[in-house]
C-alpha cells in the first residue's frame, strides 16, 4: 500500500492568493450543474477574505489541495448574526485529493481557531449536494440548524450547520 502525505494546515501566503482562489473555484465547480456567476470572483478573491478573517490553506506533498476561510466573530462575511460564533466559509479541496483527510484537517483547524477565541459556536452553510461534507461535519459533532437554511441565489440551496463548543476540542 502506497504511503498517504501528510496534510499541513497554515495560513495562505499571499504568493499562493492565485493559487489558493483557482483551487477553491474549481472544486465548486464539480459540485453541481448550477453556475457559479458573480461568486466565482468571490471564491477567487483571497485578498478580500484575507482582510476579514483567516484563509487556511491544506498541503500534502509540497502542493495547495485546500483551502477554507474561518471568520471569528461577526463581519461582512460571517455566516448569520451570531456574535458569539465563528464561521467557516469556502471549503474547498481539489478533486484529485478528496477522501484523504484534507476536508476535515481544514474543519478541525477552524474549529480549534473558535475555541482558542472563546467562541461559544461555530457555524457554516452547505448545498444540498454536498454529501461527503455533511458527513465529514456530522462525524465533527455539527448538527443542522434549519433557521440558517437560505437560498441565496436561484438554485442555490444552503443547509445551515451548527457545533456548539464548550470550551474543550472534541
Amino acid at each position: 500500500m502506497p504511503q498517504q502525505d501528510s496534510i499541513t494546515i497554515r495560513p495562505v501566503r499571499s504568493d499562493e492568493y492565485e493559487t489558493a482562489g483557482e483551487l477553491i473555484v474549481e472544486a465548486y465547480r464539480t459540485l453541481d450543474d448550477v453556475p457559479l456567476g458573480d461568486y466565482e470572483e468571490r471564491l477567487r478573491d483571497i485578498a478580500t477574505r484575507v482582510a476579514a478573517g483567516e484563509v487556511l490553506v491544506a498541503e500534502m506533498g509540497g502542493r495547495l489541495v485546500g483551502s477554507v476561510t474561518y471568520i471569528d466573530g461577526l463581519n461582512p462575511l460571517s455566516e448569520g448574526n451570531d456574535p458569539d460564533a465563528g464561521s467557516i466559509r469556502m471549503l474547498g479541496v481539489a478533486t484529485n485529493a478528496r477522501g484523504q483527510g484534507a476536508g476535515e484537517a481544514l474543519v478541525v483547524a477552524c474549529i480549534d481557531r473558535a475555541v482558542k477565541s472563546g467562541r461559544r459556536r461555530v457555524r457554516l452553510s452547505t448545498r444540498r449536494s454536498m454529501k461527503s461534507a455533511q458527513r465529514i461535519y456530522e462525524r465533527l459533532g455539527f448538527r443542522r440548524d434549519a433557521q440558517y437554511d437560505r437560498s441565496p441565489a436561484p438554485g442555490i440551496n444552503l443547509l445551515g450547520y451548527v457545533l456548539d463548543l464548550d470550551g474543550t476540542r472534541r
